[in-house]
């Protein structure tokens, strides 16, 4: 059988259908390879996979209804789908919000009607997010708790996603898993995140914007980590029927469960790079939050999700990569 991920040129995509490749599946990746950020890294990442055995690529937009339909004909042996394309970044929604409609809302409803038609599907796993608790002021963020502030334009299509899956679920008993992952980094991460914009301008001997005063704290989670609970939760689908009125249907925070202060994490930074940053103090931005914190307790005990890298292990790490890669 035929794991289906999308997004597989993306930053988590490509670590999941490593991982799922190293064990023995069978994976179809898709993915549009769009301009977001550089097109090149994009590229590099499904370097990795190509010609591994069992791996096979098409290149398709979510949102394209058509292409995304077809798959249930050309490939009636996917039984799982791990969806993780999605138009990513908070502040990139202020400028281009219709891009996340498209991707987030279009796209999410076109792979949830490919598993209504996939005749032997198992399990759909997809990508929310910690961004849709928006503006709940309790800490650590719990999945009981009420998500109907957010505060960016990601954050609002990301919470729609969950609510389509749950409607799919209850219409059509179809097993579904929303994971909301907490500011995911490490090697072969995204250019718009802090890691990579950090160690980018401390290299180049450039200031960093630090905002909010640098009074920030985020719940900063290594990709091995997140990795390890995407799978898990594949693993773990969802029990059709059960008690009256329940639905097949769950969402389990992803993160480190150690909320680290912004100050903290660039000093991780440059301890790595050896070098110290310039920092220009700038206020809050739109659709930001001051802290993020996942309580991971249902993921611990229903799919073992336990991650084990500090930032003073992963930062290294994300610094070799970045040298690596682009030849410093």
């Amino acid at each position: 059988m035929t794991v289906l991920v999308t997004g597989v040129a993306g930053f988590i995509g490509s670590h999941v259908a490593l991982s799922l490749l190293d064990r023995g599946e069978a994976v179809l990746g898709i993915d549009d390879l769009n301009d977001y950020y550089d097109p090149a890294l994009k590229r590099a990442r499904l370097a990795r996979l190509e010609g591994r055995a069992g791996f096979s690529f098409r290149r398709i937009d979510i949102a394209d209804r058509q292409a995304v339909q077809a798959l249930a004909g050309h490939m009636p042996r996917i039984d799982r789908i791990v969806h993780l394309a999605a138009q990513a970044g908070v502040r990139y929604s202020i400028e281009a919000p219709h891009s996340y409609t498209r991707a987030n809302v279009e796209g999410h409803l076109c792979l949830l009607e490919l598993a209504r038609h996939l005749p032997g599907l198992r399990h759909m796993v997809y990508a929310s997010s910690s961004s849709v608790y928006g503006a709940n002021q309790d800490l650590p963020f719990s999945e009981a708790d009420r998500v109907d502030t957010p505060l960016s334009l990601y954050a609002a299509t990301k919470r729609a996603g969950e609510l389509m899956a749950y409607t799919y679920a209850h219409l059509y008993g179809l097993p579904l898993t929303g994971l909301r992952f907490f500011t995911v980094y490490g090697p072969w991460g995204r250019p718009d995140m802090s890691a990579w914009i950090f160690t980018r301008a401390i290299l180049a001997g450039q200031p960093i914007r630090v905002f909010n005063q640098g009074r920030m704290q985020r719940d900063f989670t290594y990709i091995d980590d997140i990795t390890n609970g995407v799978i898990a939760a594949l693993d773990a689908p969802p029990a059709a029927g059960g008690a009256p009125g329940a639905v097949s249907h769950r969402v389990f925070n992803l993160g480190n469960n150690a909320p680290v202060a912004l100050g903290d994490f660039i000093l991780a930074i440059e301890a790595a790079l050896g070098r110290d940053a310039v920092k220009i103090l700038e206020p809050m931005q739109p659709g930001d939050v001051p802290a993020t914190y996942a309580d991971i307790a249902p993921a611990h005990d229903l799919l073992g999700f336990s991650p084990t890298t500090p930032i003073a292990t992963g930062i290294p790490r994300f610094v070799a990569w970045y040298r690596d890669y682009h030849g410093l």
